[in-house]
């Protein structure tokens, strides 16, 4: 398993700054995940404030499951401060001693197509893989279009699982991304 993980860590790329979730950023937040497109794929509805303040509790109170580590970010435009997504990633043992981390990724509406996800993306497979994570997994729904997108440009690969009805995309250890060119999801 990987050393220990400050859950107050910011990493900054380019055009974000991805710092660390407070149950308070639920204020901001609400709006940023209130559209109902973003649940095509993953089903339900936006979180009301209520709902999303406990959500971000229990987050940040961290996972029932000895072992298991959650991190998440709120994902930030980095001139204007003003958030724009979150990236997660559940940090876990693997039976040979080694570690995994599932992650995943949510851009409010406005700002899709400008490609933030892929650069959070990328920074946060890069950081867990800069801290000896050994896999990096993401599950997302075979008709994500762009979702596979942005998996691959962080790297990850899809492969022929399949968990709750999602292609699990996967990199392991060694199989960093390139981050050659300037495309965006």
């Amino acid at each position: 398993m990987i050393g220990v993980i400050p859950d107050d860590t910011t990493m900054v790329t380019e055009r974000l700054t991805l710092t660390a979730l407070s149950v308070d950023d639920a204020d901001e937040m609400v709006h940023v995940l209130d559209d109902d497109r973003l649940h095509k794929f993953i089903g339900g509805r936006p979180a009301t404030l209520d709902e999303l303040r406990d959500r971000y509790r229990a987050f940040v109170s961290g996972p029932k499951e000895p072992g298991d580590i959650w991190l998440n970010w709120i994902v930030r435009q980095k001139q204007e401060q003003v958030a724009v997504g979150t990236v997660q990633a559940t940090i876990s043992t693997t039976a040979d001693g080694g570690s995994s981390a599932n992650v995943a990724w949510v851009i409010g509406g406005a700002w899709q197509g400008l490609g933030f996800a892929t650069e959070a993306a990328r920074s946060l497979v890069d950081w867990l893989r800069s801290r000896g994570v050994d896999v990096v997994t993401a599950h997302i729904h075979p008709d994500h279009h762009a979702s596979a997108i942005v998996a691959s440009r962080a790297g990850l690969h899809p492969t022929d699982e399949q968990y709750d009805g999602e292609t699990v995309w996967r990199t392991e250890k060694g199989g960093r991304h390139t981050t050659s060119g300037r495309r965006r999801a």
